[in-house]
């Protein structure tokens, strides 16, 4: 993931966001995560390249 493009990264980020947002909805109106364990994955994966985008000085 480090050598990604900042583009790139941004460009996974919102797709990883907009992914943890259908999760928790889905959830939120009482039915089952489809894979449970995904929540938690995603929510790293965005911290993982909040991270390394902090670490190249982009601002988001």
């Amino acid at each position: 993931m480090r050598q990604m493009e900042v583009d790139v990264l941004k460009n996974k980020l919102a797709e990883l966001r907009n992914e943890l947002r259908i999760d928790r909805g889905s959830v939120s109106s009482g039915g089952k995560a489809s894979n449970p364990g995904r929540i938690k994955e995603v929510r790293r994966s965005i911290a993982r390249i909040l991270t390394i985008l902090k670490e190249k000085g982009v601002k988001i």
